[in-house]
Parts: structure tokens; C-alpha cells; sequence
């Protein structure tokens, strides 16, 4: 039983750490966006290549831009937000009950 809580902990932390490290390559991404960094930059690439496969799906399934703005990303950040909060922390609770 404490193997399986001790597994389950591992995984809560590592998607946690996913989790934090994506939503960072996401404001990389906004930012670069403004600033109209060079594209053959291994970073820009790495940051594109990084992001574009989850917002593009977001703008097929919701086309949610005005004046030019894209919202993708703001709607990528707060399904991040909603997995960390959510998920992670049920894996915990899981855990906690798991061992008491």
C-alpha cells in the first residue's frame, strides 16, 4: 500500500513540475510574441515548437481573438492552472487517504 502512495506522490510532483515548467515556456512564448524575436533562434524554435501544438488546437476549437489579440494562451494558462490545482492536488489527497 505505501509503494502505491509513494508512486502516486512521485507522480503528483513530477506533473507538478511539468505542469510549472510549461506555464514559464508560455510566457516565454507571449513575450517573444511582442518583442518579434528572429526565427531561427534555437530558443524561438524551442518555444514554438514547444507551444504551438496545444494553442493552435485551442484556436481551432475556440476562435477566441479580438483586434489582433489572441486569448489562446490565456486559455492554455488557466487549463494549467486548473490541472495543478486540481489534479495534483487530488493525487495528494489520494495519498493521504491511501495511508490514514
Amino acid at each position: 500500500m505505501f509503494v502505491f502512495a509513494n508512486l502516486l506522490i512521485a507522480v503528483a510532483q513530477i506533473l507538478d513540475i511539468v505542469l510549472w515548467v510549461y506555464f514559464w515556456i508560455l510566457i516565454g512564448r507571449v513575450v517573444i510574441s511582442w518583442v518579434r524575436a528572429d526565427v531561427n533562434n534555437p530558443i524561438v524554435r524551442f518555444l514554438y515548437a514547444a507551444t504551438e501544438p496545444v494553442l493552435e488546437r485551442v484556436r481551432a476549437r475556440l476562435p477566441i481573438a479580438a483586434g489582433g489579440f489572441d486569448f489562446s494562451p490565456i486559455v492554455v494558462w488557466l487549463a494549467v492552472i486548473f490541472l495543478q490545482r486540481f489534479l495534483v492536488r487530488s493525487l495528494y489527497d489520494l495519498v493521504y487517504a491511501l495511508k490514514y
